[in-house]
């Protein structure tokens, strides 16, 4: 197996070497306290850049191709007793294996139980706290200069943990608080900064995986703080148009790492509207790429999915994001208050070259299972305490 350690990374360089030095892959998991299934998923993909090289020496292949090409196809002659006798390997410029290098990175990410917190002493049947971050453009880079603020990961870091924390401790003991990240969590969606549909490029900070790894330790680090407030803690991850397939992975993640606590649900929808109903409070998400706010309450109404929620509810609150501005509640008279929230990013050289321009904040909204919202926290980066 030595011929893959020029393709690893470093966790999967350690993998392998660990199947070298103890000649198994079951003795690799068990040296390494990993199960055979992370070994072999590990060893799976490396072999499969290798073999994407022209590198496979256990078929007969080892015809490592040029910098920036892979091993379009393989040609192999044998003599009538299975010896090689010639072989013909076509190389081709390389394609982006955006996908397979981004679901590597998570394979990568030791997905240990999240830790237990014991149920907070007092909570409030009645009340459900919504602690909202939409376009938060994680791995975004922002010049001052240009745009008015910096912005970049360390940055992002900081203004997650600051905002939750203080939306948080300033929220009611609800018994159910929810985190909904309201699409465009993260900035791009594959290893190159552009944007999923147009191909546009973007100004980024970070690359994939350490972008993906910090994504999983924000959005952890926000349930625990969570956790340890309010009873039962519901995790929305909305699509958004920057991160439609990280928003995926990112919910994923969370179910397995939560996957024996009973006190965090995950909203694993397969669809960019999602809904919850508090006792006769309907609370409805969408990023708002797909739909402008003024048809998202008859959208609501009528699709099968949702149609009995809505019949049970007394109020409805539609939430979206995607213009990165908060924008005023509209008429009651349509069935719902939409509201689109803000957000706690800094504008990026686009936007601020074209006048774009939004008072960043973030809101924690308390809804009461009978007469709605009752109580709101707003943070600012600037006056975050």
């Amino acid at each position: 197996m030595e011929h893959l350690k020029e393709f690893c990374t470093d966790r999967q360089l350690e993998i392998v070497e660990a199947v070298i030095k103890n000649k198994t892959k079951q003795g690799a998991a068990e040296a390494l306290g990993l199960s055979r299934s992370t070994v072999r998923n590990a060893i799976k993909g490396v072999e499969k850049k290798a073999a994407a090289n022209g590198v496979a020496p256990h078929r007969d292949v080892n015809h490592r191709t040029m910098e920036g090409f892979n091993a379009k196809f393989v040609t192999s002659r044998y003599d009538g007793e299975g010896n090689l006798q010639g072989q013909y390997v076509r190389q081709e410029r390389e394609k982006s294996l955006d996908v397979e290098v981004i679901l590597e990175a998570i394979e990568a990410f030791e997905f240990k139980e999240a830790p237990l917190f014991p149920q907070p002493a007092i909570s409030d049947n009645d009340l459900c706290t919504l602690i909202t971050l939409t376009d938060f453009h994680l791995g975004m880079y922002s010049w001052a200069a240009e745009s008015g603020d910096d912005w970049d990961i360390k940055i992002a870091e900081r203004v997650a943990y600051d905002a939750v924390t203080q939306m948080v401790n300033d929220s009611p003991a609800s018994e159910i608080g929810i985190l909904n990240l309201q699409g465009d969590f993260l900035h791009f969606d594959s290893l190159k900064p552009v944007t999923p549909a147009s191909g546009h490029l973007l100004d980024a900070d970070s690359r994939s995986s350490k972008m993906i790894d910090l994504a999983l330790q924000i959005t952890m680090s926000c349930i625990e703080m969570m956790l340890k407030k309010f009873n039962v803690v519901r995790l929305i991850v909305c699509e958004g148009n920057h991160d439609e397939f990280s928003s995926a992975w990112l919910r994923k993640c969370a179910i397995q790492i939560y996957r024996n606590n009973p006190r965090l649900e995950v909203d694993d929808t397969e669809f960019p509207y999602y809904a919850f109903l508090h006792g006769k409070i309907m609370l409805g998400f969408h990023h708002g790429h797909k739909k402008k706010n003024q048809q998202l309450p008859s959208l609501f109404s009528s699709e099968p999915r949702y149609r009995a929620m809505w019949g049970a509810a007394n109020y409805c609150y539609i939430h979206t994001g995607h213009y990165h501005h908060q924008e005023a509640h509209i008429s009651e008279g349509s069935g719902a208050i939409v509201e689109r929230h803000p957000t706690l990013a800094s504008r990026d050289a686009y936007a601020a070259r074209g006048g774009f321009i939004s008072k960043r904040a973030a809101h924690a909204i308390t809804y009461h299972a009978e007469f709605g919202e009752i109580k709101r926290t707003t943070v600012m980066p600037g006056a975050i305490k």
